[in-house]
């Protein structure tokens, strides 16, 4: 049986937050609660993805939602936070959906497009009625991206791209790619040549994507594969204010900012489910187990380290609103968030025991998605490295 989620609010944490924060976290919840929960058992059993809430969630404006106009929220970082939370708290897969659309989609086309390119494409993406994905990691470079082998050429008025892509979110439900390349310069060493960024229809000839099958993690997402062979796109295409490495890694951190917050929502699932598992199973002397020590020191670490990455992310939040957010700050807050909702989901299962590996719970399936959040947008060992360059001025890697 699964419980009807309780709130984890430990030190009065909503205290610190504002009237409209409140309101963005209410009516994300009420929708997880009403649209979501019903039916991402089913949709984890099958491996599919529920579109039927792409465009209900484009009607409360989730996707985009920290930018100014073009039909988006404009909410602050605490509130996209508090959005992130919500609906990790529902799926980890949804989540990421809503992450890639917002923070590796529209943003880059924000930041980085013409202003063509951002009449055309983020009106019709805040909506849902069109679709994203973001195309950086390769079969061969993941945590190393300056390696791509993915290039572009220069054609007249068009540039030509081949290369492959792996482990994208919504790639082959996507309408426009937003694809990076290294953008070949006669004369110029390989080694000097620059990153770009490129949109990319989906229906261009050359442009396939195929499904990655098999999956234990994530499968109420989709994750795709991504190749093109002489893809040709109009100059027009070419994101004008991208530039090197540093435009992609722009991206990813705007979404690792908001997986922070997504591995709280994930925690607190785990934790509620089994605090008050632990407050109706009884064992021994007819006694709930919640009255034995050994499961009381695992509620009382969960709640402890809940708290811990609520406040983390807070100030992570209010520092970006601020200006001040540096990426080092972001690793920290992915790093530690997503290890301790994965250690969460380790000791829920460990309360349900073998309760705890069904889905009539979620435990099972936050901690299985979990494994993959651990490893993208930066694995954990990555941003150890990130926060370790920060604190020494010595770089690791």
């Amino acid at each position: 049986m699964a419980f009807k989620f309780q709130g984890v609010d430990f030190l009065q944490f909503d205290s610190l937050l504002s009237e409209d924060e409140l309101l963005v976290r209410g009516n994300t919840r009420a929708f997880v609660e009403d649209k979501l929960i019903p039916v991402i058992e089913q949709c984890n059993r099958d491996g599919r993805f529920p579109r039927e809430l792409v465009r209900p969630m484009g009607d409360l404006g989730f996707f985009g939602a920290t930018l100014e106009g073009y039909g988006c929220a404009g909410m602050n970082n605490v509130e996209y936070g508090l959005l992130m939370q919500e609906l990790e708290r529902g799926d980890s897969g949804i989540r990421s959906f809503v992450s890639v659309q917002s923070a590796l989609v529209m943003y880059p086309i924000f930041a980085f497009g013409s202003e063509r390119q951002k009449d055309d494409w983020l009106p019709k993406l805040a909506t849902g009625e069109k679709l994203g994905c973001f195309g950086l990691t390769e079969p061969d470079f993941g945590s190393n991206p300056s390696g791509m082998r993915t290039r572009a050429h220069k054609d007249g008025d068009d540039y030509v791209l081949n290369g492959e892509k792996m482990w994208i979110t919504s790639g082959s439900i996507a309408d426009v790619a937003v694809i990076w390349a290294k953008v070949e310069e006669p004369g110029a060493a390989p080694e000097d040549w620059r990153i770009r960024g490129f949109l990319v229809e989906t229906d261009r000839p050359g442009f396939s994507a195929h499904d990655v099958h098999g999956k234990w993690s994530l499968r109420a997402s989709v994750t795709s594969g991504l190749a093109m062979q002489e893809v040709r796109v109009p100059a027009e295409n070419l994101l004008p204010k991208s530039d090197g490495l540093k435009s992609p890694l722009m991206c990813l951190s705007q979404a690792r900012y908001g997986i922070g917050w997504g591995a709280i929502g994930a925690a607190m699932a785990c934790y509620d489910t089994a605090l008050q598992y632990a407050k109706q199973r009884k064992q021994f002397r007819d006694q709930p187990i919640a009255s034995h020590q050994l499961v009381q020191e695992k509620l009382t670490w969960m709640i402890t380290e809940i708290t811990k990455a609520q406040l983390l992310s807070l100030q992570l939040g209010r520092l970006k609103d601020m200006g001040k957010a540096a990426f080092q700050h972001i690793s920290m807050a992915k790093r530690n968030n997503v290890w301790m909702a994965l250690e969460c989901a380790r000791m829920a299962r460990d309360i349900l025991g073998a309760n705890g590996i069904a889905d009539d719970y979620p435990i099972m399936r936050h901690m299985m998605n979990l494994e993959s959040v651990k490893t993208y947008e930066g694995t954990h060992d990555i941003h150890t490295l990130i926060v370790g360059q920060s604190v020494t001025g010595i770089a690791a890697y």
